[in-house]
């Protein structure tokens, strides 16, 4: 472990120095192509990154910082749009807002509110999920995978809690929320466009939503045009996530992740369709119905699809892919064990 540490160091500081490139060159560059030109090298650094790291845990968080988030901050970039729309204060400014998964906002009233307890609670909760993993052999399949799931949620809202809360304290941010009570959603729209994964969302809106929908808008009426868009972000999505699959895995993808955002995109862009006949004859759905349904969809297709190719060998269904499970979850026990002894959550609630 301590070899993939010093190795994710380096890769650190590599995406940094290249970063420190785009703040002092790149910048100095008018907006359009000629600067989007000049990030190309920044962007294959990026992409190649991961590659020099084995660790799960820590390439997928590198990758999706840096391949996914910091390649689209860069596109962006070159057009002076997004969190790059008004000039960062100063070069540490700059590679936070680039390489982390934060988006800094004027508006106080949508920042992300953080409980000083909230850290404590999720590596707690971690804690008791990795001692259950112990017992593992004796679990049924089915309760094996919740835990993986539980694995996958409770690991990125620790490092995406610690991170706020640092981004916060040192610059004094104000960061928009990463998450907004997606068991409330009451549409597969309002799920994927408003509640999960923002981050995600204000990055692929303006990088493909909003450009493809300008460009078909021209050949198609606007309802046309906003269906081409929604199934174009998530055929981009579904390109990313199996590029961190791969990034993870290191094996060739059996195509679950392309299955699950494309059905995805088509039932989104049916519903959006239908709701709008519904709205002109006045018919609505009640949240009672509409969350559970949509919570059902969400699950079932989720268990269905996207989970399997992280854990399944498309080979034999019964065989693990490349034992990253595994592997994640001895990850996750050094770093409970490492919590647990260095007092973190508790030094974290008093300050």
């Amino acid at each position: 472990m301590e070899n993939e540490i010093e190795k994710f160091m380096k890769v650190w500081i590599l995406a940094m120095l290249g970063l420190c490139y785009c703040y002092y060159i790149t910048s100095r560059i008018p907006k359009g192509f000629f600067k989007l030109l000049s990030l190309i090298p920044i962007i294959y650094l990026f992409i190649t990154l991961p590659f020099k790291i084995s660790s799960p845990n820590l390439v997928g968080y590198t990758s999706l910082f840096l391949v996914w988030l910091g390649t689209f901050k860069l596109l962006l970039f070159s057009f002076n749009q997004g969190p790059f729309a008004q000039s960062p204060q100063n070069i540490l400014h700059f590679i936070s807002i680039a390489s982390l998964p934060i988006n800094p906002t004027q508006h106080p009233n949508n920042t992300q509110k953080l409980p000083k307890w909230l850290l404590a609670r999720k590596v707690l909760t971690l804690g008791i999920t990795v001692h259950v993993s112990s017992y593992i052999q004796y679990m049924n399949p089915h309760f094996i995978s919740v835990l993986y799931y539980c694995y996958l949620y409770l690991g990125l809202e620790i490092v995406l809690a610690f991170i706020t809360f640092t981004v916060q304290t040192v610059f004094g941010f104000q960061i928009e929320p990463l998450f907004n009570k997606p068991y409330l959603c009451m549409s597969l729209q309002d799920f994927w466009g408003h509640r999960w994964s923002l981050m995600i969302t204000r990055i692929l809106r303006p990088t493909i939503y909003n450009l493809v929908c300008h460009i078909f808008t021209y050949v198609f009426n606007p309802t046309y045009a906003t269906s081409v868009a929604m199934l174009a972000t998530f055929l981009v999505s579904r390109l990313m996530h199996e590029l961190m699959y791969y990034y993870l895995t290191r094996v060739s993808p059996t195509w679950e992740v392309t299955c699950f955002f494309m059905l995805h995109g088509v039932c989104t862009t049916v519903e959006v369709a239908l709701k709008k006949v519904a709205l002109r004859r006045g018919w609505r759905l009640h949240h009672a119905m509409s969350r559970p349904l949509v919570m059902v969809f969400l699950v079932s297709t989720c268990w269905w699809l996207f989970l399997p190719q992280l854990l399944r060998n498309g080979v034999n269904n019964q065989l693990l892919r490349n034992g990253v499970n595994k592997k994640a979850t001895q990850e996750y026990e050094i770093l409970v064990d490492f919590v647990v002894h260095s007092r973190l959550p508790y030094i974290y609630v008093c300050l």
